[in-house]
């Protein structure tokens, strides 16, 4: 085997210890939060919307039991008081208008969420995807242990990794490798369904905040809105 000198702070192998998973959808558990009847527990940019129907703007409004985010002049988001994090399942519904785009946020980044099929996007959706009806999305947010070794590992080399009481350890090749040279961090993905099946696989979540929602082009619905935080 050829010799690879060390490179320090070189990421050289990532391995997901804890593999992320979905909630059975046979569990209940889920709490609301959008009441279907105003905004409680949102807020708009730092004013929180308790006992309101509509933003100042008039970007988000309650109707029929649905946050509707309409058309306007710009892009606005709407962000739940509360944060999230912990490990959880989030579930709403939503509707678009054609060809409309909008979004949700977990814990900052933006999960990209559109009129998928009248804009050409997405097409492994085609068969699942309701045009001016209720799609379901479904979010399974997960923290991960990453496992980085600070050498480079070619495709014949054979890795062994354990972790044992937050603490890792390697052998590279049957020869264990230093302490210093494995290191443990906190990672977090997500699984995103729509309608049961998954798509954006490249999606990262936040790893604290709360959940958005954004108005930004064309008519856009949520309703449903709720969420399980595991223990």
């Amino acid at each position: 085997m050829k010799t690879t000198p060390w490179v320090c702070c070189v990421v050289a192998l990532l391995l997901t210890i804890v593999p992320l998973r979905a909630a059975d959808p046979a569990d209940d558990g889920y709490q609301a939060i959008f009441n279907g009847k105003d905004l409680t527990g949102w807020r708009y940019g730092k004013e929180p919307l308790a006992g309101k129907t509509e933003t100042p703007d008039k970007r988000f409004l309650v109707v029929d039991g649905a946050i509707v985010a309409a058309e306007g002049k710009g892009i606005k988001d709407l962000t739940t008081v509360a944060e999230f994090n912990k490990d959880f399942d989030l579930k709403l519904e939503f509707r678009a208008g054609p060809k409309a785009d909008s979004g949700v946020y977990i814990r900052g980044p933006q999960l990209q969420v559109r009129d998928f099929i009248r804009r050409n996007e997405q097409p492994g959706l085609k068969a699942v995807f309701k045009n001016d009806d209720w799609n379901e999305l479904h979010i399974s947010v997960r923290s991960n242990t990453i496992v980085t070794v600070a050498k480079a590992i070619g495709k014949s080399d054979k890795l062994e990794v354990t972790v044992e009481n937050g603490k890792a350890a390697a052998k590279l090749n049957g020869e264990a490798l230093a302490s210093g040279d494995v290191a443990l961090s906190a990672g977090v993905g997500a699984v995103c369904k729509l309608n049961g099946v998954a798509f954006d696989p490249n999606y990262k979540p936040g790893t604290k905040g709360g959940i958005g929602l954004q108005a930004e082009t064309g008519k856009f619905e949520f309703r449903k809105v709720r969420i399980k935080q595991m223990p």
